[in-house]
């Protein structure tokens, strides 16, 4: 597993993937998440990719608790965009055993993220569950 910094190249792409997410020509399913600042309570903005297991959407941070884990951790919820639906979420963040699934499911999904994970596509579930508290994720509902 390769450790993941952000570079200004990195927040470049980021700022773009995160305007065509708003826009819905984002790739893959790409999607702007904003979140409160923990700190400053001003909006922050990023890329995510939501994932739907069972029935249910995730949020996956492949890349480890960074800013905007912190962040949605803090607020509990968000507003998800893509394209002209925006909605108001509220996360959960799961255990272990719980995320295990979701991870796997996302690292067979989004390729780009392989490298910042220490589990193969094809590794066994509890592969993961060794390794999901250093990949944040998150059961999104809607905010009420």
């Amino acid at each position: 597993m390769s450790s993941y910094r952000i570079t200004p190249f990195r927040r470049w792409v980021d700022r773009i993937m995160a305007a065509l997410g708003r826009r819905g020509v984002a790739p893959g399913g790409v999607s702007a998440l904003t979140v409160a600042g923990r700190r400053s309570g001003e909006p922050r903005t990023v890329p995510v990719t939501p994932v739907e297991v069972g029935g249910r959407r995730y949020l996956v941070a492949p890349y480890g608790p960074v800013e905007w884990v912190r962040n949605l951790r803090a607020a509990g919820e968000a507003t998800l965009q893509r394209g002209a639906q925006a909605e108001r979420i509220r996360v959960t963040e799961l255990d272990a055993d719980a995320a295990a699934p979701v991870l796997k499911h996302y690292v067979q999904r989004i390729a780009i993220v392989r490298p910042h994970v220490a589990a193969a596509p094809d590794a066994d579930v509890s592969e993961f569950a060794a390794i999901a508290s250093h990949h944040p994720v998150f059961l999104v509902a809607a905010a009420r």
